[in-house]
């Protein structure tokens, strides 16, 4: 039996309507997905007990999927089953996100549940290599992808950010723990933003079975609207989400979308 760790947006519902037996639905409080009714929602300090109750209901396989923020973790609250999981939580807390997210993982195979990728449960999620817009990359956006993949590795280093904004030999702006969207609303609001392109990719040696960076209509709407000149993504590395209305936007705008 498959459940979904199901967070904010609509990729949870994507991958659970795309089953053919309906999955567990779990999320963590506060952190419901969207169009999706959920069947168990716990918080950090009773995954002990979460994890027993997964498998009492027989599930095997689990999948992360959806967006949350870092929670907190309130000792007073902790209860019995999740006692012993503290010391790898104060770990897990010590870390940036994807160091995080591998500790909370680890917790999940120890108690032998198969780990599936979004990507693997839903296809075509990701896209292939080309450009899927009518709009081209011009000359000037040649050395970017270059430029995106030296900087993300610089900022995998340091566990921050899938995203930057990158104009012919300058990078604008990284993100950083507010996200894509926050990194986006900067440009938006300031008008800096023309001749830029959002430049996204997994952070290296990621763990691409959960966390792997996303892009929807929102992300589109917003790159329009900052005066960008296009969206560039790793190939087979970005879950883009509604992808015909990412490209119909994108072209009524004259942007490119290109996967390399």
């Amino acid at each position: 039996m498959l459940a979904l760790i199901a967070g904010r947006g609509a990729l949870p519902k994507a991958i659970a309507d795309a089953q053919r037996e309906r999955p567990l639905i779990c999320a963590l409080e506060g952190f419901a997905p969207d169009a999706l009714s959920v069947d168990l929602t716990f918080r950090l300090e009773t995954l002990g007990t979460f994890l027993g109750a997964l498998q009492t209901r027989g599930v095997t396989q689990v999948c992360f999927c959806g967006a949350i923020d870092r929670p907190r973790l309130r000792l007073r609250q902790l209860d019995f089953k999740t006692l012993p999981l503290v010391p790898r939580f104060l770990r897990a807390l010590r870390l940036g996100d994807d160091g995080a997210l591998r500790v909370v993982v680890s917790l999940f195979e120890a108690k032998g549940f198969d780990v599936r990728a979004a990507h693997e449960l839903l296809a075509g999620l990701t896209m292939a290599a080309g450009v899927a817009t009518r709009s081209q990359p011009q000359e000037a956006h040649q050395g970017l992808p270059a430029l995106g993949r030296s900087l993300l590795a610089a900022m995998g280093q340091a566990d921050l950010g899938q995203a930057c904004v990158l104009r012919g030999q300058d990078v604008l702006a990284q993100e950083d723990v507010s996200g894509t969207d926050a990194l986006l609303a900067r440009f938006s609001r300031h008008g800096e933003g023309k001749g830029a392109v959002l430049y996204k990719a997994p952070k290296p040696n990621q763990d691409r079975r959960v966390d792997l960076p996303t892009i929807g209509l929102a992300t589109a709407a917003a790159v329009v609207a900052a005066g960008f000149d296009g969206i560039i993504l790793e190939a087979g590395g970005v879950i883009v989400l509604e992808q015909d209305q990412v490209i119909e936007t994108l072209d009524r705008a004259g942007l490119f979308l290109w996967l390399v």
